[in-house]
This record gives structure tokens, sequence and C-alpha cells, in this order.
């Protein structure tokens, strides 16, 4: 059954082609007139429309050129007389996916908008697979980068973090992973995943602090069409999209306090509504958090809930930092060079042991991720086949000095904390924060939010696909 329009000047005409379409189980409607037809569409669009050629003041090409410009994928069949050829070939160049001469048997009618019918749910449910292959295809490659042997370490803080995985991954419990910005929380909180009941579910993240109080509750809960400037059309939230899996939420320190209300009566009520709806949804969801605070800090702060932080707080799991699980060092290195030689062309296939006395001799502020991207540089430089002190990126001058940005005060200025920061994160998530701001500003339209940040279509669109923001 399919929503049919059926658009011509003659009334007999009009109302018999109702009749047949009817007859063979679809909906209907019809307009006496182009400019009523295209009014209709606005109303409600149709799988098909059937529209005569020959009409005034709005033809028949006028109207497929409209329709086709506003819903591409409506199909439109043309009602033509004889002698009009030129009409018929330029109604095809415009997208009229047939068309039909009069006078015609409703026989022949009948076979045309089947086929044409036929071939249009053919096409969608090709398209429903295609999509299906491309989720899977990208849910089995997380899959296998989550696996436990992407965790790295044999220290005794680290067997102590595996157990907690095996025990928490078999319950339903919420977790809140605390540890250090670069300590590994998200390849924790996918080895939690796929060691639990619900590793057949997606996993679906979402980073917290990158998003202002606004695009945070629609990333969340989901808005309906016309909730806000931009909405344009209905929208699942994360919290509907993990619906029978795990949600992580990164950085659950930064939500605002009325997202904290919300949040909460989810996790107690297992139920949402999206912005601007009324609807209630039940959702199927095991929370995972993660925080670089401290669980005294985070309850103390005065600016998260303590309700809040009890329903979260239920198995946590502490990670240690980098400078306290130093043995786990060569382990990390020999990982990420077989992880990065290949991409980075590098002879290198081991680090020697000047390599790794140097390593060992950083406090390494940013943790495990800056220890790969210094692995990564090295790489780049070395010429030979082990990585050698000579090949280590400078640890504590220049740009990598702890408190000391390139070109910077030799006191370390500039208002860096005394710990040192983590540039590659801080940067990325500035990236992602002014991604965001911009495709809220421009209203989902991604020319323009191109423009107000400089870009390039196609650089916007590598970037969104880099951090998963979806317009």
């Amino acid at each position: 059954m399919a929503d049919i329009l059926i658009i011509d000047d003659h009334d007999s005409m009009r109302e018999g082609l109702e009749l047949l379409l009817r007859r063979r189980g679809h909906r209907t409607r019809s307009a006496e007139s182009g400019q009523r037809g295209l009014d209709l569409m606005e109303e409600a669009t149709a799988d098909l429309v059937i529209t005569d050629l020959k009409m005034a003041p709005l033809d028949g090409i006028e109207v497929l050129r409209r329709v086709k410009h506003a819903t591409p994928e409506t199909l439109v069949m043309v009602i033509t007389a004889h002698g009009t050829i030129e009409k018929v070939v330029e109604a095809m160049k415009l997208g009229a996916a047939d068309f039909i001469t009069k006078p015609f048997s409703s026989e022949e009618f009948g076979v045309k908008v089947d086929r044409l019918l036929a071939d249009r749910a053919e096409r969608a449910a090709l398209m429903r697979e295609n999509v299906a292959l491309r989720v899977e295809n990208t849910y089995l490659r997380e899959e296998t980068q989550a696996r436990y042997g992407e965790i790295v370490g044999e220290s005794p803080p680290m067997q102590q973090v595996f157990r907690w995985i095996d025990r928490v991954a078999r319950s339903e419990s919420t977790v809140m992973i605390y540890g250090e910005s670069g300590t590994g929380k998200e390849l924790v909180a996918r080895a939690i995943h796929a060691g639990s009941p619900r590793c057949d579910g997606p996993f679906i993240r979402v980073n917290c602090g990158a998003l202002s109080e606004s695009l945070l509750d629609s990333e969340l809960f989901g808005h309906e069409k016309g909730a806000f400037t931009g909405a344009e059309k209905k929208r699942r939230g994360r919290f509907e999209l993990a619906h029978g899996g795990t949600l992580f939420l990164d950085e659950i320190a930064t939500v605002p306090h009325t997202t904290q209300v919300r949040l909460l009566r989810v996790l107690q009520e297992r139920e949402l509504e999206r912005v601007g709806g009324e609807e209630t949804i039940p959702v199927d969801v095991r929370i995972i958090a993660a925080t670089n605070a401290t669980p005294d800090n985070l309850r103390n702060a005065g600016t998260f809930r303590e309700d809040l932080f009890y329903r979260l707080h239920v198995v946590p799991v502490t990670l240690p930092p980098l400078r306290d699980r130093k043995e786990d060092i060569p382990l990390l290195v020999h990982h990420f060079i077989e992880k990065l030689c290949d991409r980075t062309g590098s002879p290198a296939r081991a680090a020697g042991p000047g390599a790794l006395r140097r390593l060992a001799e950083y406090a390494w502020p940013g943790n495990v991720r800056e220890l790969e991207n210094i692995i990564e540089r090295a790489l780049v430089l070395a010429d030979g086949e082990q990585l050698t002190a000579e090949d280590i990126p400078p640890l504590g001058e220049d740009g990598f000095r702890r408190g000391r940005p390139a070109g910077g005060d030799e006191d370390g200025a500039q208002g860096l904390p005394p710990e040192g920061v983590d540039l590659n994160r801080a940067v990325e998530g500035m990236e992602e924060r002014l991604l965001r701001q911009a495709l809220e500003k421009a209203g989902g339209v991604k020319a323009e939010a191109a423009r107000l940040l400089g870009l390039k279509p196609s650089a916007l669109y590598y970037k969104l696909e880099k951090y998963g923001i979806e317009a």
C-alpha cells in the first residue's frame, strides 16, 4: 500500500484514477491543479505523484520540477497525449520515473503503477541493507578494537583493573570510571561492554564536555521537529540509540545542572521525553560514566548533584596514572610500535635500551595517550630498525616541557597548571566544541558551518566524521 497523489484538471480522469488505485489497496489524494497538488505535497509527502502534463497555469513539467526539488525520493509518473514526445523527453530528463500515453486501459495503468512501486520498495530495501551493513561493519571494527588486548599492562595496578573489568562486565550495574586524562577510560568502558551480556547491542559514546547545554540535551535525549531553531526533523537521542546496549558518558563532571536533573530521572525511571516532546519513551540502557575528577572532588565540588553521584557511583573503577605503573612502559611501547609503524612508514620495529630508559625517566602528565603520541613522533624521526634515545622527541623541553608551551616563558607561565596539560586532547576538545557550535549557529546547515569556520566543505565533513558528530 502506498500514498499516491493524482494531479489532473479533468474531473472524470482524476476520479477514475483514484477509484482504480483505491481498489488496488492504495491511499489516494487528488488535486484539480498543479498549484493545489504542490500545496498538498507540503502538507504531506507522497510515495508517487501522477500528474497530467498539459495543465494551466502550472503545467506538469513545472510540477515535476518542484516535486523532485522538494522531495527527490518521490516518484513522478506523467500522463501525456499523442504528439508530445518532446515534453516526455524533457520530463524524463527532469527525473520522471515513467510516463503513460492517453488513451490507456486500466490494466496498463495498474501494471505501470505496480512496477514503479515495486522498484521503489526494492531500492529502499537495498538501501536499508547497505546502511545496516555499514553500521554492522563499523560496529565490528569498534568491537575488535575494544577487546581486552587493547588495554596493555602487567603491573599490579593494571592486574587489579583487569579483575574489576571481569567482575563488572558480567553484571548490569552502573559503572563510574575514575582516572586522569589519557589513562584509557574509554578502552575500559568498551572492554566492560564487550564482556557483558549486552555485547551484541550498541556501544554509544557521548563526550559531555564537548557540548553546550542545549546541544547536550538534544544529543542525549533527542528532540522533536520544531523543538528549537534548526530542529527541522525529529531526532533520536543517544539514550534511544543505545537501547539494548551501553551508553558511555565521558567527562560526566562537566554536565550542567539542568541536564543532571533530566539524567537522574532517566536513570531512576528508565524512560525519557525528547526535547520539545510529550511522549514517554522507555529505554533499556546500561550506563558507564567517566571523569578525571576524584570521587571526593566530584562529590564535594558543589556543582554535581549528590543524588546523581550516588546513582552513578555504584561500581567505581579507578585507573592508575602511567607514572604509577612505569613497569608497563616497555609493553606499551612495543604495542604502539606494532600499531603505528606501518602508518608512519618507519623501519623501526623495536625500542632500544637507551630509548626505554629515557621514556622511563619521564613523569607522563598526559599518561598513555601522551606516550602514544611520543612513539608516533619517534617512529617518524627514526631511520634505523630500533628506536634510540636520539629518536625520542624532547621530553620536558620546548613544546613538550611540562608546564611550558612551545615558545613560552622559562618559568612555565601563560596559565598552565603545575602538573601540565595534554595538549593534543585540549586541542581536539576545542576543535570538537567549535564544530558543534558552528553547526548550532548554522542551524545544522553544513555549508554555512564550513563558512563560519573557514573550512572547505570536504574538510568539514572529514572532521564531523572524525568526532562522530551528526548534523
